[in-house]
């Protein structure tokens, strides 16, 4: 595994992505000290594993990551979402990163953003499960049904959409650009552990990547 001499110092954009090429990524491998990062910066261990605006999901205190970049209208995100999720369960020491990436239009977009507003009334998964439960397309209307069916006040969302909409959009940047740098073409992709992980996998192949990062942890 590549690393920095001088970890008070942060990798260049291009190093990082050399290291994800490489099919690692090492949280000692980007410096989290974020006071040292330049503005346009993307891939340090704080925004990328440890952003406070971003929805956790498992075990908050896992001894490894999983990061998820999805969008509620991928078909194939929809697919996977229960298989990761009992692989999730049934580990019991996976901290699950869920990044919502919109890149399937507006009403992808739309969904993004209700789903962070919702978060603001603790509420974020019981709309990200309502969301990613579909089996077809989703609209704005039946965005707002299958929320309200699923307990989010409506309301309130609508307050925290205005009150909280320059929040939401700079999260979803930042997920959007770690998507980009990280070289991910499409929903779902994956951090797990160090490997960069872009399709869709199966319970065992999520089972053996878990099992690979966590012995590459140890080296």
């Amino acid at each position: 595994m590549a690393g920095i001499r001088n970890k008070s110092l942060l990798p260049t954009r291009r190093a990082a992505l050399t290291l994800i090429g490489a099919g690692a990524l090492a949280t000692g491998a980007i410096a989290s000290a974020l006071a040292a990062t330049d503005n346009d910066e993307v891939l340090t261990e704080s925004k990328v594993l440890r952003d406070p605006d971003v929805p956790v999901a498992g075990n908050p205190d896992g001894n490894i990551s999983i990061i998820e970049w999805s969008d509620y209208n991928c078909p194939y995100c929809r697919k996977l979402e229960p298989e990761l999720r009992q692989v999730v369960q049934d580990d019991g020491k996976v901290r699950l990163v869920m990044k919502d990436w919109p890149i399937l239009g507006p009403v992808s977009v739309t969904a993004a953003r209700i789903a962070l507003a919702a978060k603001y009334q603790d509420k974020y998964h019981p709309a990200h499960d309502a969301m990613m439960g579909v089996s077809s397309r989703l609209t704005e209307s039946r965005i707002d049904d299958l929320l309200a069916a699923a307990g989010v006040d409506m309301n309130r969302l609508k307050r925290d959409l205005t009150d909280h909409g320059k929040d939401i959009d700079a999260v979803l940047k930042r997920n959007n650009e770690q998507a980009e740098a990280f070289g991910f073409r499409g929903t779902p992709s994956f951090i797990v552990g160090k490997y960069r992980v872009p399709g869709v996998l199966s319970i065992s192949d999520f089972e053996r990547i878990i099992a690979d990062a966590r012995k590459a942890k140890m080296n």
